[in-house]
């Protein structure tokens, strides 16, 4: 298991599913990851914290009444001053909707539009580091953004997050990486038109040991398989949408 006790400023370190059904979100990807769930307090509003063979690997929570929010998984990035890097979104272009805020003694988080549209999320830890599990099944193995604008996008994240952003040479699509002392984190991917009107978004990768079993009990469960699994030079992935309409994908990485 890949377990992990510090998470690098400026590198993805969290993320978590806002819901409009958190128990029947609960069952479902306890069922397909093998998580188990603590938390759901009135005190956190319910949110509970979802675990891969005993280690933090996301979070899930309830999406109030009323709200206009359709259910999605949020991608958070590290940083040791939240105000500090909201400034910086601010400088390049961004959106801040959510300025810096406690949660409990955990830490603070923020949130924030980048310039072309993809909502994406800021952890400053504070007892709650973020994710201690990472690639390893049911854990976030990787995580990109798609964007109608991947050059402008790849120019913010890599000044806001102080990344090296790197265009991949890929015959017939446009891609980043985003890297930090020569490690990747991030990816940045261009939408064509046949993505339709699907928005800019961030996209997480769980890992899955078998992705062509995942997907079959995903759909057993109520859930819908956007792209059938399909190997890549990256690994085996298939992209899912669970029983309450929030998109994630599956990857089974390419041994190196």
């Amino acid at each position: 298991m890949t377990t992990v006790s510090r998470h690098t400023p400026g590198t993805p370190c969290w993320l978590d599913l806002m819901t409009t059904d958190a128990v029947a979100a609960r069952a479902f990807y306890g069922e397909i990851f093998g998580w188990t769930f603590e938390g759901g307090s009135a005190e956190t509003g319910g949110y509970t914290m979802c675990s891969a063979r005993g280690q933090k690997a996301a979070g899930l929570g309830q999406l109030p009444p009323g709200s206009t929010y359709t259910p999605a998984w949020t991608v958070y990035f590290c940083t040791e001053d939240a105000e500090v890097t909201v400034e910086a979104v601010t400088r390049e272009g961004g959106e801040v909707l959510k300025p810096p805020t406690a949660v409990l003694d955990r830490g603070r988080f923020a949130a924030f539009l980048d310039p072309t549209g993809a909502l994406v999320g800021l952890w400053e830890p504070n007892r709650h580091i973020g994710a201690s599990v990472v690639a390893e099944p049911g854990a976030l193995n990787w995580c990109e953004v798609n964007t109608r604008d991947a050059a402008r996008a790849s120019r913010f994240y890599a000044s806001v997050f102080e990344l090296d952003a790197q265009r991949l040479n890929a015959p017939g699509f446009e891609y980043f990486t985003l890297s930090r002392a020569g490690k990747p984190c991030a990816g940045v991917l261009q939408m064509t038109d046949l993505w339709g009107d699907v928005p800019p978004h961030w996209m997480a990768y769980f890992g899955a040991s078998e992705p062509d079993v995942v997907a079959s009990v995903a759909v057993g469960l109520g859930g819908s398989v956007r792209v059938k699994p399909f190997d890549s030079p990256y690994g085996r992935i298939a992209v899912l949408i669970d029983p309450q309409g929030a998109v994630f994908s599956i990857v089974r990485p390419s041994v190196a």
